[in-house]
């Protein structure tokens, strides 16, 4: 038996915590460990119970959820990190993603595409709220980007774009018709030119600038 995802919810909201700590618990690979109504709570909740995914808030009293984030990473490098906000600001999309998040959430997502999510960060996935990533692509899109995008090939700079929008490496294979190992390949490449050490750090380039066509 797959051994369940151990999860603690950050949020000064007990209400709101509460309701994600029952959606997450009715599955059988979930278990939801530990809650707390602040970043410093948090933090000591993460390092003692060291779970699998922490999920919370951009906006916190005291110390905020960015640098909460940023803690938990530093200390705690195994978990994975998951903001779930209200917040569509794109400062704090890319400072949450800098400060070692994999996942950013608005919270308005339902409870069955919250718990698809998790499973997908949970298993080493990125994922930026579509709705969000497209208007970020939009607005920050450029005629051209880095110059080390310029050494993207057209394939690679395919697999960046779906990257970015949180695909999967298998769903990315099936829109591009190609093998997963495949994609791992081209994502292997597309790290290593853009001299970045994971697909958030990639998407997050992705984001910012309009990829170079060729």
């Amino acid at each position: 038996m797959t051994e369940s995802i151990r999860i603690i919810i950050i949020d000064d909201h007990p209400l709101f915590r509460a309701g994600v700590a029952h959606s997450l618990g009715v599955e059988p690979d979930f278990t939801v460990i530990g809650q707390a109504e602040n970043g410093e709570d948090g933090i000591d909740l993460a390092k003692s119970l060291r779970p699998d995914v922490v999920m919370l808030d951009v906006s916190m009293p005291g110390i905020d959820g960015i640098a909460t984030a940023a803690r938990i990473a530093a200390a705690l490098p195994e978990t994975r990190i998951i903001m779930l906000t209200v917040s569509e600001n794109e400062d704090s999309l890319m400072a949450a993603l800098k400060a070692g998040a994999h996942g950013y959430v608005l919270k308005g997502v339902s409870s069955i595409e919250l718990r698809a999510i998790i499973r997908r960060v949970a298993g080493g996935e990125a994922y930026v709220t579509p709705l969000l990533a497209g208007k970020m692509l939009t607005e920050l899109s450029r005629p051209s980007g880095p110059a080390y995008l310029e050494e993207l090939t057209k394939r690679e700079v395919e697999v960046l774009e779906l990257l970015s929008q949180g695909l999967a490496n298998r769903e990315i294979g099936e829109r591009l018709h190609l093998a997963e190992k495949t994609i791992k390949h081209h994502i292997s490449g597309i790290l290593q030119k853009l001299q970045v050490r994971s697909r958030t750090e990639a998407a997050i380039i992705a984001l910012k600038h309009a990829a170079p066509q060729r």
